[in-house]
């Protein structure tokens, strides 16, 4: 999905594509290519001012549209998309970093130009240039590359003297300021050296206020924002050329090969564009924040955008590889992007010194909040806080004094249905958990009784009801999912755990496996066959099964790591009663697709997977083997990816809070963290060396390493998410 979350921004983006439609057509852009090159400005440059494009994070009295960098941000990444030519991006970095600065001459000068529709560039400080104070300002020399700079008529010029940074509003025929030029990689743009020998920078030309790092965070924000656009004309064409493209005598998206690769490039641009959009936030929090929101759009969009769009080509074929062909134009865009955020080791360095004991966190705003229900939760809460749980067993196995208020007041579960939740709205979800946060305690859950409790609500009797809702929400109910088999796998149509009807029940014979917890769990939610006649998945009967009962055989199944969180379960003439059959003989798949879409919705300040503690701890006890520096790049790179993720899925409940139909970015999110999980216990074992001789080595990373297969096969398969992704939100044919 695009960066837009509301109808708002959906109508915006659609504006713009209309926009791009009227004035941008690739064939026109082809054939002016040199103009552009040069400096020239585009022809609809003014149809963009009357529309007020170029100003909607400037404010209504310097003449903007009052807007938001967001609104801005929603532009560039369509202009992205639709390889808009021009200085637009340049002269948005130059006008939303001048809009940053507090009120001064410099600012309410440079607004007033841009607004005008005057065009501009941003240089960002860099060694190459140097400054000397002088009694009226300073003066600067040396050189930089800048993008668009043959078409720009404002620069945004920072620089660093005496270790303070500032940022200056420079007219581009400045004394002392010279523009060379050069072909940019970018065709559809301009590029060019700026030497300065001796420009004079007097202090009225400083916009104050304006950080480096605000401006750092902006520049990341508005590029990665871009990047998401290129991202994403890579997934479209490359997906719809996969439909039609013909070989062996099929669609070539019907190959998995190919299916792998657009779901692929899908999970990149859905990070890239949850990247942009963090950094964007970011620039009204704290500069920690900002340089974990920088560093990761630059990781996890504007990097990663180069290589989209090569994979792109590698699905459109020897047709891709051609001038003709529209795929090296974006993909020259991409190599620009990347080619104005520094060199990308030193990036992930800094983001991993910052990560080392920070995390990224966004809080969210809900604008019709009602008091009286955070004053009611955050009443019930403090009661809880007051209370102990005579058992600790961490937020899912506890039980207890507190737990049981917790309860028995709707606050284990609110977004059940009363009377065992509160029927929470996604904005009480977000009060209840800013709630928990705010007291530092600790949200329970029942694990697979997330899973189990809402289908026996939803299919039921009262009985089944009471019997398991509150003694689950208690922590007094252990659950586990029999749905896996040996021959089966994630394949539930294939399932052959048989259920034949018996005298006031039911009777089960057949074989589960890789189930999590069933050695502790009190009752399994089941799946068996009651009707091999019908089509596999029609003859699907659903259960709840007493794991005391006779026949109920677990075996633990020993993991290379020595623990055995899963076992195989066996069932031999296990007899349920009727009154456990949910819902009619036959609803079993029906059934089961609530199951296994009700999991918790996850709310959190915190925007992180979860997958960096290993290398931060490597770090901490200085137990690796390489130097420093490469420890902090592998922590930073894995923290990237990582706040991505967990943008992603916020973004999914900020959808929610603002009306619209989920997105797809939970599913997008679970193969990322799978591959991500895969890549962090990978660095942490190359970074302890020869420690990984020794079972305790540091960090765990010896058995961080012997778990990834969990997080690769659990749930699914890396592969079958893919083929789900390719298939049902792509439209890639089957096989």
């Amino acid at each position: 999905m695009p960066l837009s979350l509301t109808e708002e921004h959906a109508d915006l983006a659609a504006a713009v594509s209309e926009f791009a439609d009227r004035f941008a057509d690739i064939l026109e852009t082809r054939e002016k290519l040199d103009a552009y090159g040069a400096g020239g400005r585009p022809a609809h440059w003014g149809e963009l001012v009357d529309n007020g494009l170029h100003a909607l994070h400037i404010s209504e009295e310097r003449g903007g549209q009052g807007g938001s960098i967001i609104d801005t941000a929603i532009v560039v990444e369509e202009f992205g998309r639709r390889l808009v030519p021009g200085p637009y991006v340049s002269t948005v970095l130059a006008s939303s970093a001048v809009a940053g600065a507090t009120e001064c001459k410099a600012s309410t000068a440079g607004l007033d130009l841009f607004a005008g529709g005057a065009t501009g560039a941003l240089v960002m400080p860099t060694p190459t240039l140097t400054a000397v104070a002088t009694a009226g300002g300073w003066s600067l020399n040396g050189s930089a590359p800048v993008a668009s700079l043959l078409s720009a008529e404002q620069l945004v010029v920072g620089f660093t003297c005496e270790a303070v940074t500032r940022f200056a509003l420079i007219d581009v025929e400045s004394t002392g300021l010279e523009r060379v030029a050069s072909t940019c990689s970018d065709l559809t743009r301009d590029a060019g050296t700026l030497v300065l020998d001796g420009l004079v920078i007097e202090a009225e030309a400083i916009l104050e206020g304006l950080g480096a790092r605000y401006v750092e965070t902006l520049q990341a924000g508005l590029l990665a924002a871009e990047a998401s656009g290129v991202m994403r004309w890579a997934v479209d064409a490359s997906t719809d050329y996969a439909k039609i493209r013909e070989q062996f005598g099929a669609p070539i998206g019907s190959f998995q090969a190919i299916k792998h690769k657009c779901a692929n490039l899908l999970i990149a641009a859905e990070l890239g564009t949850a990247a942009a959009w963090s950094a964007l936030v970011a620039l009204e929090q704290d500069e920690d924040q900002q340089k974990l929101a920088a560093g990761s759009a630059i990781e996890a969009a504007i990097v990663p955008s180069v290589e989209a769009v090569t994979e792109a080509v590698t699905i459109f074929g020897g047709i891709g590889f051609t001038w003709e062909h529209d795929a090296h134009l974006h993909w020259r865009r991409a190599i620009t992007l990347a080619a104005q955020v520094g060199p990308r080791g030193e990036i992930a360095a800094t983001l991993g010194k910052v990560a080392l004991d920070q995390d990224r966190r966004i809080d969210i705003e809900l604008p019709d909040e009602d008091p009286a229900f955070r004053d009611r939760i955050g009443a019930l809460l403090d009661q809880a806080a007051a209370l102990e749980n005579e058992h600790d067993g961490g937020r899912w196995y506890s039980r207890g004094s507190r737990r049981t208020f917790l309860a028995e007041n709707g606050l284990a579960a609110p977004h059940w249905s009363t009377p065992y939740g509160m029927a929470a709205s996604p904005a009480e979800q977000v009060v209840i958990a800013q709630e928990y946060a705010r007291r530092d305690l600790i949200q329970p859950s029942s694990v697979i009784g997330e899973w189990a409790m809402p289908t026996i609500l939803a299919y039921g009797s009262d009985e089944i009801k009471e019997q398991f809702a509150l003694p689950t929400l208690r922590g007094e109910l252990v659950w586990c999912q029999l749905f896996s088999e040996p021959g089966a796998g994630s394949d539930l149509a294939g399932l052959t755990t048989r259920a034949t009807k018996v005298e006031g029940g039911w009777e089960l014979r057949g074989q589960k496996v890789w189930t999590s917890g069933a050695h502790e769990a009190d009752w399994g939610i089941c799946l068996a066959r009651t009707d091999a006649e019908v089509p596999k998945h029609k003859g699907l009967s659903y259960f709840l099964v007493d794991m005391r009962s006779a026949g109920v055989d677990v075996r633990p199944l020993k993991q290379p790591t020595g623990d055995a969180e899963f076992n195989e379960v066996f069932l031999d003439s296990v007899f349920v009663p009727d009154a456990y059959l949910l819902g009619e003989p036959g609803q079993g798949w029906r059934i089961t697709a609530t199951t296994l879409q009700n999991e918790r919705t996850q709310i959190s300040s915190g925007v992180s997977a979860g997958t960096e503690d290993g290398l931060r701890t490597l770090i901490r006890e200085q137990g690796h083997a390489g130097d420093e520096r490469e420890a902090f790049s592998a922590l930073g790179k894995i923290v990237a990816t990582s706040s991505a993720i967990g943008a992603l899925n916020l973004r999914e409940t900020l959808r929610q809070l603002n009306g619209l139909q989920p997105g797809v970015g939970s599913s997008l999110a679970k193969v990322a963290h799978a591959r991500l999980a895969r890549e962090a216990a990978t660095l942490a074992l190359a970074l302890v060396g020869p420690a990984a001789l020794f079972a305790d080595a540091p960090g765990d990373s010896v058995t961080g390493q012997l778990a990834v297969p969990q997080v690769l096969i659990g749930g699914g398969t890396v592969e079958i998410q893919l083929n789900v992704i390719a298939e049902r939100i792509l439209g890639l044919p089957r096989s």
